[in-house]
């Protein structure tokens, strides 16, 4: 049985906008992050094999391999390698220019324009793609992500996900269906 979490644009209450990461947060992240990009290839196929184990719906997004069920067959798969090195090039970019909000802001533009109108995503899968990071980063890297760098993460997803969400309300997204399986 699929799991289930969050909502998308329009599916519930409104977003609250979290406050920007202080300093401290800020180092915490871009530490944290300096770490796990060492390994970016085995941990960027590790989230997205548990994204697709956890939520197979997600997979409908992908032609290559949306019909490969066995995780060890994922992880193989070179199309899977691709894509994970380009959410975690994605990544480093962000957590690179997190003293730049206009940077920030601009690869998320991209980023949610690409995902809602080429990609037809909806954008609760980066909520949900941002709860598959933390669990990977937090069993991966248990001695690295703290409670408080965990907590620093969480809010810097919320930023993410907020920055996303808006940038398809601009873009005139309409929500494709109430169910993300």
């Amino acid at each position: 049985m699929e799991r289930t979490q969050g909502e998308g644009v329009g599916g519930g209450d409104p977003l609250e906008r979290p406050s920007p990461l202080t300093d401290k947060e800020r180092v915490m992240i871009q530490d944290s992050w300096g770490k796990v990009y060492r390994s970016c290839d085995d941990v960027g196929v590790a989230i997205l094999v548990r994204l697709f184990v956890n939520f197979p719906s997600s997979k409908q997004f992908f032609s290559q391999f949306k019909d490969i069920e066995e995780p060890e067959e994922l992880e193989s798969s070179g199309q899977l390698r691709k894509h994970a090195r380009r959410v975690m090039s994605a990544l480093n970019t962000l957590v690179e220019s997190l003293a730049s909000s206009d940077k920030v802001a601009s690869v998320l533009r991209l980023v949610g324009k690409s995902h809602a109108l080429r990609h037809k995503v909806d954008p609760v899968y980066f909520k949900i793609l941002s709860g598959v990071i933390l669990e990977v980063l937090g069993e991966e890297f248990s001695s690295l992500v703290t409670p408080e760098v965990g907590a620093a993460w969480t809010k810097f997803f919320s930023m993410v996900y907020c920055s996303i969400t808006a940038v398809y309300e601009e873009v005139g997204w309409t929500k494709l269906s109430t169910s993300t399986g």
